[in-house]
């Protein structure tokens, strides 16, 4: 890992990028846990989006109950949203320690709103007194409500219009009544107001009305969701574990209108096992979990390897090992994934970087699944899972009305008698037949078998099976695997990114910074981690450049996997593994120095 750059320990100011940084605007705000700071920052990303913005928003918390300390931070622009920069311009304190912890990260322009009747601050920067205190006293509300208030404040600052925030209160509180709405109301125009009454030399129209085309404000957990109802997946099977959990209450949620059936087992086991007997009985399933939830999986992704059962499985990734930090970000689970189950049999690894990725890539997930009968996990992060960005609600829109599932050899009746449920093909795949058609029957379990599912341990069924199952990766590397999408231009770059998964958006920031200090520069995002096409892939890396492997984990989990695939052997990484996401500035900071 010789070259390599860690991260882990930085703590350096890097406000010195801000002027190079694209029209990307930052707010911030932070407080205790359990105090509404996750509602009051979805809903600032909503109001710039319904403003005709493109946004990217990250939640950072503890996993505390209640207590500690949480932030949400919003980046909104006229320009498509990557990553969040590390300059803050607007820091909202709820409390001191919000001002104690994220004060380094303050430019010389940026506005701190904060109360004075319950902290002070002593340094010279631009901090203006909002009445936090004084006005839950005067309206006597609960102090949940200082992040209304403290949203009042904010939209003034940037020149926002207030009724946009009314018409959230409406559909969020509406149900409960125009009482409670208009309480929720008054908040934030106290805050609104008494900014305009006593900042109104600091009111900037930075959010002002534009036209764009629709978006929509989506996790990366809300788009896997949304993209299984459209792949017509029809069972989906999960035990809460951060960050996947929010998959399963959106699903279930939806069950109304999907007619999916959404189950909460007891453990993972009976998740997983669950869910491939909704695959065997020929409706497309899915599970979601995390780290150890994953871990005990494993058995039965090798039932699903030696029975031929699709699935699609959605691994979100978090800091471990173990509990290891489990509300915080991480890429430590690639290899694991890669070589998950027992003995040998093929599977699928993807990965997409973003919201629009995580849409098109799950509903190709489970195509794959069914075309090749074979367990398919898609990969997600904390970063990319909880993170809500704008999704184009053209694609959304697109692919529901022209999406069709494609089954594989899904059959219905019998095609060839007698039916061989593993029949030896020259493509690896046999044709599966739905249990239930009349005059078939045939054995599905765990053991190896002969074509007709049949319990055998003779050496030459052994080997024809093996064989058998394994021609679907050939099969799948010629007719479904994608190469790296490159953003850049490889001819004429002097350094190459390599990343995969959420990293994807700090490198096409980082890649921003470094063309305005005159560094070329090319990225190759990989969606497709495994099985790898030699012949598609290596004549990305037989040119004379300065390869730079990115990866939120300590060991360069890619390059390894390069390594054992392909060959390729990538000296320089940039790797980070502190539980947060590797910002642009650390890349840029990391080729500059």
């Amino acid at each position: 890992m010789s070259g390599g750059r860690n991260y882990h320990n930085r703590r350096k100011r890097t406000t010195h990028f801000s002027q190079l940084i694209m029209p990307q605007y930052l707010w911030k705000i932070g407080g205790e846990a359990g105090f509404g700071i996750l509602t009051t920052g979805t809903f600032f990303s909503k109001i710039a989006s319904r403003l005709g913005y493109f946004i990217f928003d990250y939640i950072q918390y503890p996993s505390l109950i209640r207590g500690g300390h949480n932030t949400y931070n919003v980046g909104f622009s006229d320009e498509p949203v990557y990553s969040l920069k590390q300059t803050i311009n607007m820091l909202v304190c709820l409390n001191k320690d919000t001002y104690t912890f994220h004060k380094d990260k303050l430019g010389s322009n940026s506005l701190v709103l904060y109360d004075k009747d319950e902290f002070e601050i002593e340094d010279s920067i631009i901090k203006l007194h909002i009445p936090l205190k004084k006005t839950l006293s005067d309206l006597k509300g609960q102090v949940v409500m200082k992040n209304t208030i403290a949203l009042g404040a904010s939209l003034a600052l940037l020149g926002a219009d207030i009724s946009v925030l009314h018409e959230l209160l409406v559909s969020q509180f509406g149900r409960k009544g125009d009482t409670v709405v208009n309480f929720n109301k008054q908040f934030a125009e106290a805050g609104y107001n008494y900014v305009l009454a006593n900042y109104k030399e600091h009111v900037k129209p930075l959010l002002v009305k534009r036209e764009n085309t629709p978006q929509l404000v989506i996790s990366g957990n809300e788009t896997f969701s949304l993209a299984a109802s459209v792949a017509d997946c029809r069972l989906y099977v999960a035990y809460p574990m951060t960050p996947s959990s929010t998959v399963l209450t959106v699903l279930a949620g939806w069950q109304g209108k999907t007619n999916m059936v959404v189950r909460h087992a007891e453990d993972e086991i009976s998740v997983i096992n669950t869910a491939l007997g909704g695959s065997l009985a020929g409706v497309r399933t899915s599970v979601g979990t995390s780290g150890g939830g994953f871990a005990l999986m494993v058995e039965s992704i090798s039932f699903a390897g030696i029975a031929e059962i699709p699935i699609v499985i959605f691994l979100a990734q978090r800091s471990g090992p173990a509990t290891g930090m489990p509300t915080w970000t991480e890429q430590g689970d690639l290899l694991f994934a890669v070589h998950a189950g027992h003995g040998e049999f093929p599977k699928i690894v993807l990965a997409p970087g973003d919201n629009d990725e995580m849409f098109e890539l799950t509903i190709k997930a489970f195509d794959l699944a069914d075309i090749y009968q074979v367990p398919v996990i898609v990969m997600s992060d904390m970063l990319l899972s909880e993170s809500h960005r704008s999704l184009s609600k053209d694609l959304v829109e697109k692919h529901m009305k022209e999406y069709k599932p494609n089954r594989g050899k899904q059959i219905n009746k019998i095609d060839q008698s007698p039916y061989l449920r593993y029949r030896i093909t020259e493509d690896g795949i046999s044709p599966h037949l739905v249990p239930g058609a009349e005059g078939a029957y045939y054995q599905s379990n765990s053991y190896e078998h002969l074509e007709d599912g049949h319990t055998t341990e003779e050496a030459l069924d052994r080997i024809n099976q093996v064989d058998k199952r394994a021609r679907k990766t050939q099969t799948y590397l010629m007719s479904h695997f994608s190469p790296p999408i490159v953003y850049g231009d490889m001819d004429s770059a002097e350094i190459v990114f390599v990343a995969w998964g959420s990293t994807k958006g700090p490198v096409r920031e980082a890649q921003r910074l470094l063309q305005e200090k005159g560094k070329k520069t090319a990225l190759l995002h990989f969606i497709h981690l495994f099985p790898m096409s030699k012949e598609m892939v290596l004549p990305f890396f037989n040119k004379e450049k300065r390869y730079i492997l990115v990866e939120n984990n300590s060991t360069g989990q890619f390059g390894k996997l390069l390594r054992m695939e392909l060959g390729v052997d990538l000296k320089e990484m940039i790797l980070k593994y502190d539980g947060r996401p590797i910002s642009m500035e650390e890349i840029v900071n990391s080729i500059l120095k």
